[in-house]
């Protein structure tokens, strides 16, 4: 009686659950990672092409124009005469740059 009690369960193909992975999988790739990676490696190429004269935002939303140049620190003159160094990293976004990609199309 025991024996025949565990029997009504069906054992599935193992690659009915293998494809319906690699399908989640794919999901994730081309809805999350492949985006977050292309705007990860635009934000590197702007900071790298950052210059003097530049008007940049930082990541923690400073505004003003670079100045001066040296390796990775940058020197922005924000309000008044206030100059500040930061990181090239810590640059959020420069100000012109939509108006260039439109200009492009």
């Amino acid at each position: 009686m025991l024996a025949m009690a565990g029997g009504g369960q069906g054992g599935g193909s193992p690659w009915g659950t293998l494809i319906m992975f690699a399908a989640i999988f794919a999901i994730f790739y081309f809805l999350l990672i492949r985006p977050q990676r292309k705007q990860q490696q635009e934000h590197e190429e702007m900071v790298e092409a950052l210059d003097k004269g530049d008007e940049v935002i930082t990541v923690g939303g400073i505004r003003g124009e670079i100045i001066h140049v040296e390796g990775d620190v940058l020197t922005v003159k924000t309000a008044g005469d206030t100059r500040i160094e930061v990181q090239r990293e810590k640059i959020g976004s420069r100000l012109g740059a939509e108006e260039e990609e439109e200009d492009e199309e």
